[in-house]
């Protein structure tokens, strides 16, 4: 694909408006999480599986899609992956059985990785070298975005119409995505398609694209990152004084969006981005322990949130910055897509483990380990990609 000299922003913003569609996916069923069982009464405990349904497939096959992506077309996998996410929700707003919806949410991951792994790839494309990390940092904010807009819009919606109508609204949205990515594109240059990668061959594909400091340095921290970010979400809130709770929660997401949006942003254009994600996991360790020092205290929480903007803008801005050629950051985009599901579904669980078993400073202790790993899983794969840089100039021996 032809290098860009000024940045296309209606078709990145366009592109964008994709990823706050597929964040819906996710976000839907947590807005209205604690009113499903007036849908299924009968579900009990497996109705959790409604949300770990859609991640399923991006921890299975993240690395996969990736390579499919690449083969099949980035814009023809982004449309066909919003046409399949309406068809889905427009299942879902019939109140098909239990089974089927939970069939329903598995297929939506499906959906979910098309979309997360050809957006990143086609932003990046179609934006200019100085504009590249404002437009990945713009696309770090779409699961922040997507959650606010349903907390604003969705719940009115559902007070009013019943919670089928958020299905069927979220399938109208995805089909005029779909219908307006078909036509924006159309006439784009895109990046040019491989070769279909043979099943028996993708066992064989994903060590090298593992043991790649580059391509997989941006998914390395974001493991890190993914197994905090819910998690804080989730287990934190009982601390937070209760008069106080409902500002401090719909402020984090906002703190970690306008950090990324703003200080962020400035800080890409005179530092690497994965300096940036270091510096944001550094902060958000001292924001642990400030937390640690002043459990619940309102503007540690938000703090603490807005440092971890700095990780999640410079991770996606990574990508490109640390890959050169559309496939290496559609293999990026797709390991990190497969490190994000992963550290969504462990993160929790394990904040949850670590409070039952040493309380609130357990849970502190785990929290900064995590973000220092990050750190230092950055330090160790930057000083992997300097020597394998020193070794390939070296000269030949006669």
């Amino acid at each position: 694909m032809e290098v860009q000299v000024t940045t296309r922003w209606p078709l990145v913003v366009a592109i964008w408006a994709a990823g706050l569609g597929v964040a819906a996916q996710y976000g839907k069923i947590s807005v209205i999480f604690d009113r499903l069982p007036e849908l299924y009464p009968d579900a009990g405990a497996a109705i959790s599986f409604t949300i770990s349904m859609v991640g399923i497939l991006g921890i299975l096959l993240g690395l996969v899609a990736g390579m499919f992506v690449a083969a099949f077309g980035y814009r023809r996998s982004m449309v066909w992956a919003l046409w399949i996410g309406a068809a889905m929700s427009a299942v879902q707003a019939l109140h098909p059985s239990f089974e089927l919806f939970l069939l329903s949410r598995f297929v939506e991951g499906l959906s979910h990785l098309g979309v997360v792994v050809a957006a990143p790839t086609l932003m990046a494309a179609l934006s200019s070298n100085r504009d590249r990390g404002l437009a990945m940092t713009l696309w770090s904010t779409f699961f922040g975005v997507a959650f606010t807009l349903l907390a604003w819009f969705g719940l009115p919606l559902v007070q009013r119409f019943g919670l089928l109508s958020l299905f069927a609204a979220h399938a109208l949205i995805m089909a005029g995505l779909a219908l307006w990515l078909g036509a924006a594109l159309g006439n784009v240059a895109v990046p040019p398609r491989v070769a279909m990668p043979r099943l028996r061959a993708l066992p064989g594909l994903h060590l090298p694209i593992y043991r790649s400091p580059w391509k997989a340095a941006p998914a390395a921290g974001w493991l890190f990152y993914t197994c905090c970010f819910v998690a804080v979400l989730t287990v934190i809130p009982p601390y937070i004084p209760a008069d106080m709770r409902g500002f401090v929660l719909g402020a984090m997401p906002l703190a970690s969006i306008a950090t990324s949006m703003t200080l962020g942003v400035f800080l890409l254009r005179h530092v690497e981005a994965v300096k940036l994600v270091q510096l944001g996991f550094l902060l958000c360790a001292l924001g642990v322990v400030w937390l640690w020092l002043l459990p619940g205290d309102p503007l540690a929480c938000i703090a603490l949130a807005g440092a971890m903007g700095l990780v999640q803008g410079g991770s996606f801005a990574a990508i490109p910055q640390l890959n050169s050629s559309d496939h290496a950051r559609s293999q990026s985009s797709g390991v990190q897509a497969q490190a994000g599901n992963l550290g969504n579904s462990i993160g929790t669980p394990l904040m949850v483990l670590a409070l039952g078993l040493a309380g609130f400073s357990g849970l502190m202790a785990v929290l900064l380990l995590l973000f220092l790993g990050g750190f230092g899983v950055h330090v160790l794969l930057a000083r992997q990609r300097r020597a394998l840089q020193r070794q390939s100039s070296r000269p030949m021996e006669s």
